[in-house]
Parts: structure tokens; sequence; C-alpha cells
């Protein structure tokens, strides 16, 4: 039986700073009917990404920014009730790669998700975090396609203990580099060393002068800068460069919030001085090489030497406020919201 209602979050005015519940409203709206061609999806998990903040800003990013009344455009992962395309029938598993929104239903063109396997190996939502875009896939072709690390370089990650620099470090430590992450918390710093089997981590709001502290680590500078923050953190990052050193450029979420335009980075000369290269990281030139690369993902999981975590709240209801906590460095690893209907 198809739903009658549908409760979404949606963007009520463009934020100043970080999203709060008066700029993200929930609302009841309701259902439309499945036209030719569409799928309906029950949605069990939402994916919560630094990225959407950029979409909210009405800025000219490599997405259509969200308009005002939409729904807050993301990737989910749910279960079809109803099929009016050929590729998927009522029960299969599907994902919707940041065109399906947060909300309890969606109904979109089939062309636009992809099935999940579901069959007994993994949770459905592991497709959410380990082998999707936002947390396994984007660090796998970064630092591999991008890095390109090789044995004894020396790797820096900011953001290290979130969805993409916790795997992006480990994938480098496979490649026998000295991989050194940087977060918030002496708590994350240890998780970073102690189980991900970081070479090193420096809690940068520690730190009197960061460049210096980077310096005291990599004594031997930097070979591979991957970036998920920008700001500040990019800028004591360059004063370490290697000579032909890579920066991969995957994220700034120190930037996604600011309501003036952010100078700098102040040290940018510093990529001429060192003949480095920086690479904009977008998963989505990858689609076509995703299947390969899951792949190898899964036989990392399964012999070991591959670990992430799942950040996971309950309630739509609860979202804005999980939300925060990508911005405050409070969640560790992928973070998700887990809908009423998820079975999983």
């Amino acid at each position: 039986m198809s739903p009658v209602t549908n409760r979404q979050l949606y963007l009520h005015q463009r934020p100043v700073g970080i999203p709060t519940a008066d700029d993200i409203r929930l609302r009841t709206v309701d259902m439309t009917t499945v036209g030719d061609g569409e799928v309906l999806i029950e949605n069990h998990y939402l994916s919560l990404d630094p990225a959407i903040r950029d979409w909210m800003s009405g800025n000219d990013t490599y997405m259509e920014p969200i308009g005002i009344g939409e729904c807050i455009r993301s990737t989910t992962l749910g279960k079809v009730l109803e099929s009016r395309h050929p590729d998927f029938v009522a029960g299969d598993y599907v994902q919707g790669l940041a065109v399906n929104g947060w909300e309890e239903y969606t109904i979109n063109p089939g062309e636009l998700l992809s099935k999940v396997p579901n069959d007994g190996k993994y949770p459905p939502r592991y497709y959410l975090s380990i082998f999707s875009g936002a947390m396994g896939l984007t660090p796998y072709f970064g630092m591999l396609e991008l890095g390109c690390p090789v044995a004894g370089d020396t790797v820096l990650i900011s953001a290290a203990a979130g969805a993409v620099g916790s795997i992006a470090g480990q994938i480098a430590k496979l490649k026998g580099c000295r991989v050194v992450g940087l977060t918030g918390t002496n708590e994350k710093a240890e998780w970073l060393v102690n189980e991900l089997g970081f070479d090193a981590a420096i809690n940068y709001k520690e730190c009197e002068n960061l460049s210096e502290e980077i310096s005291k680590v990599c004594p031997e500078r930097l070979d591979i800068f991957f970036d998920n923050v920008g700001g500040k953190i990019l800028d004591a990052a360059l004063l370490n460069l290697s000579d032909h050193a890579r920066i991969v450029f995957c994220g700034a979420i120190s930037s996604y919030n600011a309501s003036e335009p952010v100078p700098g980075p102040y040290n940018y000369w510093q990529i001429l001085a060192h003949s480095a290269t920086v690479k904009g990281l977008l998963t989505t030139n990858y689609v076509d090489q995703f299947d390969r690369a899951n792949t190898e993902i899964r036989e990392w999981l399964e012999s070991g030497k591959l670990r992430f975590s799942e950040d996971i709240v309950d309630g739509i209801e609860n979202t804005v406020e999980a939300y925060t906590r990508l911005f405050s460095g409070m969640n560790k690893g992928k973070l998700l919201v887990r809908l009423a209907a998820a079975d999983q």
C-alpha cells in the first residue's frame, strides 16, 4: 500500500553559519503518484555529508543549489515500494547518489538510482557508508588516482577521524606510507593510532603553531596532503610540502559555514616553490569504476586490513541536530540517520 503523506526536511532559508532548525524545517506533504519510469522508495537511511551545506548556500558549485522550499538533497538508502521502471521491483534495495532527499519517501526516475545487493553478506546500509561515494569510494579514488602514494611517502590527512579521512589514511598505510592524521580531540587521535594504524596524530586544537607541530611530526615533509578542511589547516600544511608534493582537494569544511568570502590560502606560493600539484576530487568522475573499487574494498575488509566506523542517529526529527556534529567535530566515522522504516 502506497503512503499517503511524507515527512521531509526542507530548506526554509539559507543558513548563516551552521544550519539550525530555523533554516531546515520538518513538514508533512501529500505523496504524488508514481509516473512511468519512476520508482517509489521507502528511505531507511539518510546520508549526512559536509558538501550538503554548500548546496544550501546558493553558491555556484559542482551541483545546483538547493532551492528555498525544496527538500534537502542527499544520498539515501531504501527499499522499493512501487516501481514503474523495468530495472526495479518492489523489495529491491536502492541508493540514490545525491539525488534523493532527507525525507521518509522519495519518488525518482529509475535511471538516477542504483540497486544495492541484499544477499545477507553485508547490511544494505554499508552501501551508504563504506561502499558509498560518501565514504569508501571518495578516499579510494582520491588517494590512489590523485595522491598516487609510493611506499615511504609521508601523508597528512585533515579531518582524519571523519568518514573520508579515516579511510584515506588506511589506504595510504596499505601502500606503505607513513600516515599522520589531523583531528580535534585526543580521543580521536588515540583511535586513529591505536585502532586504525596511523603512525601519528595531531590534535590541532591544542597547537599554538600548527605548522611547527606538523614539521616536528613530519620532519621529512609532506609528499601527500589529503585535505578535507581547507582554511588555516591548509595553510599550515602548505608550509611543510616536499618537492613535487601532491595535494588532494577533497573538501573545505572550514569554509562551508562562512558568511563572507574566505581569504587565502595565504601560503599558496608554496605550491610554486615546491613544484607541487593540486587536484580536485569529484567521485562522480569515477562512476564507471565503482564496482572494481568496491571489490578491492571488500577484500581489505574481509582480510582485516581496513576498518571503519558508522555514527548512526535515529529519527528524521533528529537530523538537523545530528548534522551540526560534522562542523563541531563530534562525529566519528560515517554519519547516518536511521529512519523508522529501517529493518537492518
